[in-house]
């Protein structure tokens, strides 16, 4: 027996917008933002999770195996830059995806983020290590073994703290200032947030700095320091203005309470 529905949508050469309305699911809405092309594609999604892994395997292990190899090597910098580079860029979208996953989008690993002036800056940093290391390898002015050390804690406390800031915010915490208030947005005062008043933005700006000591890149490190000092003084006050908004008076006495552990910025 024929179903009365497949007879409808098959009796003719043509199926009419009704017969093949009979067929549509609202799944198929949600569906089509998943594929290709689409905000949150998941084909998207894998590549660039695909490639950020296979540079951050590339990146730490030449990072690791060259200073064995050639041990006064200064080339092991790049590939460590780009380890970095790859690990936070793929903890920007695990640690929303795993807590905020409705905001979890392709944009969210933030590689296209505050284009270009973020790929210039990144790529000045890998082309002042190399040509240093290519000219002046031993580069006695870039503070040595200390600034190196100094550079690869800062690193490794600025991703634990950014990383800690957006799982703990959770729903709360977006990559974009928000204008107006939705009803998952709530004032986060508790864990690093009691001590830190925007600890993603205090962790972002102490790895980056890492980053440029542990390549030995001064100018970059001086470059960066100003660059970022000046995002972040114009960005918290702009998105203070809106917090304020949000939440009135327990949002003063919460930024008087607290600070943001950037010199000099709120």
């Amino acid at each position: 027996m024929h179903s009365p529905v497949l007879q409808s949508a098959t009796s003719s050469g043509s199926s009419s917008p009704s017969s093949l309305s009979l067929f549509y699911s609202p799944e198929d809405d949600v569906i089509k933002h998943f594929a290709a092309g689409q905000p949150r594609s998941l084909s998207g999604i894998a590549l660039r999770a695909f490639c950020l892994g296979s540079a951050f395997t590339i990146g730490t292990a030449l990072a690791i195996a060259l200073p064995l190899l050639y041990p006064d090597t200064p080339f092991w910098r790049p590939p460590f830059f780009l380890a970095a580079l790859a690990a936070f860029h793929f903890l920007e979208f695990w640690t929303t995806a795993a807590r905020n996953h409705t905001a979890a989008r392709v944009d969210s690993f933030l590689l296209t983020a505050n284009w270009p002036a973020y790929a210039i800056a990144h790529a000045a940093a890998f082309a002042e290590c190399t040509l240093v290391g290519l000219v002046w390898p031993s580069r006695n002015w870039t503070g040595g073994a200390v600034a190196m050390w100094l550079g690869f804690l800062l690193v490794l406390v600025g991703q634990a703290v950014r990383s800690a800031a957006m799982l703990h915010a959770g729903t709360s915490f977006n990559h974009q200032i928000q204008t107006r208030k939705s009803v998952s947005h709530c004032l986060v005062t508790s864990g690093v947030y009691s001590r830190l008043r925007h600890p993603s933005y205090f962790g972002f700006f102490y790895w980056s700095l890492g980053t440029q000591l542990a390549m030995g890149n001064m100018f970059c490190f001086f470059a960066y320091t100003i660059v970022l000092w000046s995002f972040f003084h114009s960005r918290i006050r702009v998105e203070e203005t809106k917090l304020i908004e949000f939440f009135g008076q327990d949002y003063v006495d919460y930024r008087k309470r607290v600070g943001t552990g950037i010199p000099f910025v709120g």
